[in-house]
């Protein structure tokens, strides 16, 4: 059992006030945060936004780029040449970077966004793309754990953040169920909370088709637009202390 992890959520994909609002509610309670950099969601605004709240409660910041598909938010995987996706996102990270750095706020991590993120795992091209951006931008990166991702980083000797996530099913194979398919979000937030604190533990979580599956987890995952996410980050924070688990940035 870890003494120690880290919370992490995906924030500045909707530009409301009250979603905003919502947003820096939940840096007060998380250790690290990933930021929309344009890709499938977020502006200059929104990235100045959340890049001054992270500064200001001191938690690690992360890019948080993802395929050009605002319309889709980035849900789904696109038939694009890996030339012109990394131009796509090469500019995300430069535009987070440019205003990480006129607020002086260092960037602590990459983490791809959900179908680049999915792809990303068993695809060496594009496995192979994110670990070579990481590298040139001196930033770790975060991903799924016994992922092609993890062992392309462990050669190049970049950093790697090991994610799980408290409200998403897993395959057998250690993969994300497509949100597509039915039961693929934990609705229940009980649920949500019990894996939170089976993964923090080391323990073993149950696979869509019932199989045991034990999941690494450096860092866990509280994705900010599911129902009751501020409420689901609060309680999960609170089991985790309670477990004796304390919460710190691994960056």
């Amino acid at each position: 059992m870890t003494s120690t992890i880290d919370l992490n959520a995906d924030l500045g994909e909707d530009e409301s006030p009250e979603a905003a609002a919502r947003d820096i509610a939940i840096m007060d309670i998380v250790s690290s945060c990933n930021i929309a950099c344009g890709g499938h969601a977020g502006s200059p605004e929104s990235m100045r936004t959340m890049l001054t709240a992270a500064r200001t409660r001191q938690i690690a910041p992360g890019a948080h780029p993802s395929y050009p598909d605002r319309s889709g938010f980035g849900r789904r995987s696109m038939d694009i040449s890996l030339e012109e996706l990394e131009a796509c996102l090469t500019s995300q990270l430069q535009d987070i970077s440019n205003i990480a750095a006129q607020l002086g706020v260092p960037l602590i991590h990459l983490k791809p966004h959900g179908a680049l993120y999915n792809d990303a795992q068993d695809d060496p091209a594009l496995a192979g793309l994110l670990v070579d951006m990481a590298a040139q931008a001196g930033l770790a990166l975060v991903s799924m754990p016994e992922s092609l991702i993890q062992k392309k980083a462990a050669e190049r000797n970049i950093r790697f953040i090991a994610e799980a996530f408290i409200d998403r099913r897993y395959t057998t194979s250690g993969r994300l169920v497509p949100r597509s398919e039915e039961g693929a979000v934990i609705e229940d937030e009980n649920d949500r909370i019990v894996q939170g604190l089976t993964l923090a533990k080391g323990g073993a979580l149950t696979a869509q088709d019932g199989t045991i599956l034990q999941v690494e987890a450096h860092t866990l995952c509280l994705h900010s637009d599911s129902d009751g996410a501020l409420d689901t980050a609060r309680k999960m924070r609170l089991a985790l202390e309670k477990a004796g688990i304390a919460i710190s940035s691994v960056g």
